[in-house]
């Protein structure tokens, strides 16, 4: 990507509603699950350019970012996580069990063969470790912008499970996320796939869902919805919502 996009990009994460609400839900489901325990090495699988490295630093000890971009991996340095390891997730280059996190944010459902990945991820983690993974939900809601995104599938809780246990891993957690906004979600996506099955265009990466523009306040507002999902996510594992978060245990 361009300087400018970077820019945007890194702008996005830092003020756009989405981004704050999935560090919000995600990390205190984190917190809660491990319960005090403070994961000495923890690994960012597919991390970009590190939205999510802070947040991991605080939780645990040493983080390492790893994305098959190498570009995004230079970001991560300037954001004071250096020695970004180049990995398409198939063949990591970590010597076996030596992790006790590995996080997978919005990144397997990038990746042709997510069975493949969560069996290297089960095989660097340490007895004990722990993998958490988030995905989008429903494959129905598969509309632009997961084809910009380069999005293989979206997915179900069910088929998530699945896949973690497939590779050695028991499920701990599994529960749907941006659940009070999916009754607005659901059926702005519905809408908009029905106007791209009516007006096929181009794929256009300047015009996805995250480029509408929001007043700062109802970023502010959003955000607040989203979070206050957690509170109830600590006690049960949601039925619905417009994506997923899963984190299993290595035995």
């Amino acid at each position: 990507m361009e300087e400018r996009a970077y820019r945007q990009f890194a702008e996005l994460e830092r003020e756009h509603w989405w981004f704050r609400g999935r560090r919000t839900v995600y990390f205190g489901l984190l917190k809660d699950t491990l319960d005090g325990e403070r994961p000495a090495r923890v690994l960012d699988l597919g991390c970009g350019m590190g939205g999510f490295l802070e947040g991991l630093s605080a939780v645990g000890g040493r983080v390492f970012p790893s994305d098959i971009s190498v570009e995004s991996l230079a970001r991560c340095g300037e954001r004071g996580f250096p020695g970004g390891v180049v990995s398409s997730g198939y063949s990591l280059p970590y010597a076996d069990e030596s992790f006790d996190l590995v996080c997978m944010f919005d990144a397997i459902e990038h990746i042709d063969d997510d069975h493949r990945v969560l069996r290297e991820v089960a095989r660097v983690l340490r007895p004990g470790g722990r993998a958490l993974a988030t995905v989008p939900a429903y494959q129905f809601l598969y509309a632009n912008n997961d084809r910009i995104a380069q999005h293989k599938r979206r997915y179900t809780r069910p088929m998530l499970r699945t896949t973690m246990e497939q590779a050695g891993l028991t499920v701990e957690r599994n529960t749907h996320s941006n659940v009070f906004l999916f009754p607005l979600i659901l059926p702005a996506v519905l809408g908009i796939k029905c106007i791209e099955a009516l007006f096929p265009r181009k794929l256009d990466p300047d015009h996805t869902n995250l480029s509408w523009p929001f007043p700062r306040v109802l970023h502010d507002v959003l955000h607040g919805i989203f979070a206050a999902e957690l509170p109830f996510s600590r006690r049960f594992d949601w039925p619905v919502g417009h994506s997923i978060c899963a984190i299993a245990r290595k035995a």
